[in-house]
């Protein structure tokens, strides 16, 4: 390995733990209260070096965000590849979010709706995956979770502009985050199961509350 390549692997890797610790402290303290002098002294750095990596907060901030979504997404295909069960894969992926927001400090979802650009990709997203769940869902209608008689492209929306409006309401300033989350998730399940999908939903929520 010649030294350019030695130097851009260098490179590549302090950018990959600067995404770790950086999404680290943006979901314990919040994203405004973490400063760029703080992350570039984590890692022994000049914040001019810092800069060279990421040219603005915003620009860490979305590359911690993306770096959640590919987390996310290759746990969703670890599990899709030891079960065929619609609904336990459902479960599990809403198990593995109420996780992640019990250990998230609320100033971070209030702080992101004073960065645009974050906004804008976590909207984009969830447009992206919108066929990806029809799929899914349609799926379930034939493991007799899901109801047949839904239309899951409205339905799907809908929850996506409930979420899109989360993001930008005062709502969690009265209402904790996680509380307000599984409000819209449970209500939008328990309205398309069938008796055997709201049965195994039942026995989830309970487990999920006693624990």
């Amino acid at each position: 390995m010649n030294e350019h390549a030695r130097h851009t692997a260098g490179r590549q890797e302090l950018k990959e733990r600067i995404i770790t610790l950086a999404s680290e402290l943006f979901t314990r303290q919040g994203i405004r209260s973490v400063t760029m002098d703080e992350i570039a002294a984590a890692f022994g750095i000049s914040k001019r070096t810092l800069y060279e990596v990421f040219s603005d907060k915003e620009t860490l901030l979305l590359e911690c965000i993306r770096h959640g979504v590919a987390q996310e997404e290759a746990y969703i295909r670890e599990h899709l590849s030891s079960t065929d069960n619609v609904m336990e894969v459902l479960l599990k992926r809403y198990q593995r979010s109420i996780e992640h927001f019990h250990a998230t400090n609320k100033k971070f979802f209030e702080d992101i709706q004073k960065y645009p650009r974050a906004c804008e990709f976590l909207k984009k997203g969830n447009n992206r995956t919108t066929e990806e769940a029809i799929r899914f869902f349609k799926e379930g209608v034939k493991q007799g979770y899901f109801r047949e008689d839904i239309n899951f492209a409205i339905v799907n929306q809908l929850v996506q502009a409930q979420l899109d409006i989360l993001m930008e309401s005062d709502i969690c300033k009265t209402y904790p985050f996680l509380e307000v989350y599984e409000s819209i998730m449970f209500t939008f399940l328990r309205g398309i199961s069938t008796p055997k999908g709201a049965a195994e939903l039942e026995n989830f929520i309970r487990t999920h509350r006693n624990s």
